[in-house]
C-alpha cells in the first residue's frame, strides 16, 4: 500500500516509530476538526483544542519534509505525486464542494485553485515536495524557509493555492528535509520522553489558563497581521515565539511516541485514506444534527465524541475500506498516460 508521505523513505526496513506517529497524528487531525464542532464555551476542550494545533500540523509536515528526501524530480516521481497528491486533490475538492452544498447550502461550484475544508494540505504537499530539489540547491535552506513564512504574513495575499498556509508552514517541511535518524534517535531516550511528557503537561496547563485563546488563525497559519489586527512588529514577534514554542512540543510529541510495533503501527502506513474522508463523516454528522446534541451532554458528549472519532480512524485505515476506495485515494494514471518505455513499473 503506497502512502504518499511515505514515497521514497530515506531507511528500510519501515520503522515502527514512524508510522506509529503518522498515525497518531492523524487522529490528532481528525480530532481536532471534529472538536471544532463544538470547542466554542468548553474550557478544557479548548485548551486542548489550541495545545493539539500549536504541534500537529507542524509535526505531520516535518515528517512529509523527512520522507522527501530523496524526491529529485524524476519522472516516475512527478507520476506518483500526480496519483498521490493531484487527482486525489481534484476528486475530494469535488467531493467536499458537493457535501459543503448539500449539508450548508452553499452554492456548488468548482474553484481547483481555492480548496475546500481539508483539501488545502494536498495542495501544499503538491508544492512542497516539487520545490524539493530548490531547498537541496542553496545553503542554509531552514533559515531562507523562516524568513520566507515570516514575510509571507506580512502580506496581503488571497487564498489560491491556499497560499498562506504554503508559505507559512514552509519550514516544517523544509526541516524535516534537513533531518536525519539520528536526530530522532536523540528523541527515542528516556530522558527525552520523561521532558517531552513534562512540556506537554506544561503546554496544556498553560493552554487552560490563557482561555479565552488567541485568535486561531494564529496556529492555522492562514492570515497575516493586518487580518489578525496587530502591528507588524507585533505580528513577527508572535510568530518567531511561535516557531519556537511548537518546534519544543513537536520533539517533545516525538519523544513520547511508541517506539515499538502497536496494535496501530501498520495503519500508519496508509494515513492518506483517514485524512481525505474524516471530513465527510464530519459533515454527516453536520447534516445528522449530532454536535448540538453532544454539546448538550457536556463532558460525557467530548468524551464520547473523542472516541467515537479515534474508532472511525482506525475503521478508514483497515485494508477492506483501504481496498473498496483505493480508486479514489490512490488513482493510477491510465497507461496511455505514461511513456512507453516506463509503462512496467
Amino acid at each position: 500500500m503506497r502512502d504518499v508521505q511515505d514515497t521514497q523513505r530515506p531507511q528500510d526496513p519501515r520503522d515502527p516509530f514512524f508510522d506509529n506517529a503518522k498515525f497518531l497524528l492523524i487522529v490528532l487531525v481528525a480530532l481536532g476538526h471534529s472538536w471544532e464542532q463544538i470547542v466554542n464555551g468548553t474550557h478544557t476542550l479548548q485548551a486542548v483544542h489550541t495545545l493539539v494545533y500549536a504541534f500537529h500540523m507542524p509535526a505531520f509536515i516535518l515528517l512529509c519534509g523527512y520522507f522527501s528526501q530523496r524526491f529529485t524530480g524524476r519522472p516516475d516521481q512527478v507520476r506518483r505525486l500526480i496519483e498521490g497528491v493531484l487527482i486525489p486533490y481534484l476528486l475530494f475538492e469535488t467531493a467536499y464542494s458537493a457535501t459543503n452544498s448539500a449539508v450548508r447550502g452553499e452554492p456548488f461550484t468548482l474553484t481547483p485553485t481555492e480548496p475546500t475544508y481539508l483539501c488545502w494540505f494536498l495542495v501544499a504537499l503538491f508544492l512542497w515536495r516539487l520545490s524539493t530539489p530548490l531547498w537541496r540547491a542553496i545553503r542554509h535552506p531552514v533559515p531562507i524557509a523562516v524568513l520566507i513564512s515570516l514575510a509571507a504574513g506580512l502580506t496581503t495575499m488571497g487564498y489560491d493555492l491556499a497560499l498562506p498556509r504554503v508559505l507559512m508552514f514552509l519550514p516544517w517541511f523544509v526541516l524535516g528535509l534537513n533531518l536525519r535518524p539520528e536526530h530522532f534517535a536523540l528523541l527515542r531516550r528516556r530522558a527525552a520522553r520523561r521532558c517531552g511528557v513534562a512540556a506537554l503537561a506544561c503546554a496544556g496547563i498553560a493552554a487552560y489558563l490563557l482561555i479565552p485563546a488567541p485568535d486561531e488563525h494564529w496556529l492555522s497559519m492562514d492570515a497575516g497581521y493586518t487580518d489578525l489586527d496587530v502591528t507588524w512588529p507585533q505580528y513577527l514577534a508572535v510568530r518567531i515565539c511561535l516557531f519556537a514554542l511548537s518546534a519544543v512540543l513537536v520533539a517533545a510529541f516525538f519523544a513520547c511516541v511508541p517506539r515499538r510495533r502497536t496494535a496501530f503501527t501498520a495503519l500508519g502506513a496508509a494515513t492518506m485514506y483517514p485524512y481525505l474522508l474524516h471530513g465527510l463523516l464530519i459533515r454527516a454528522g453536520e447534516a445528522a444534527g449530532l454536535y448540538p446534541a453532544v454539546k448538550d451532554l457536556g463532558a460525557a458528549g467530548q468524551i464520547l465524541l473523542t472516541l467515537g472519532v479515534i474508532a472511525a480512524v482506525f475503521l478508514l485505515s483497515t485494508p477492506p475500506v483501504r481496498k473498496l476506495l483505493r480508486p479514489l485515494v490512490e488513482p493510477r494514471l491510465p497507461r496511455t498516460a505514461v511513456p512507453v518505455g516506463e509503462r512496467s513499473r
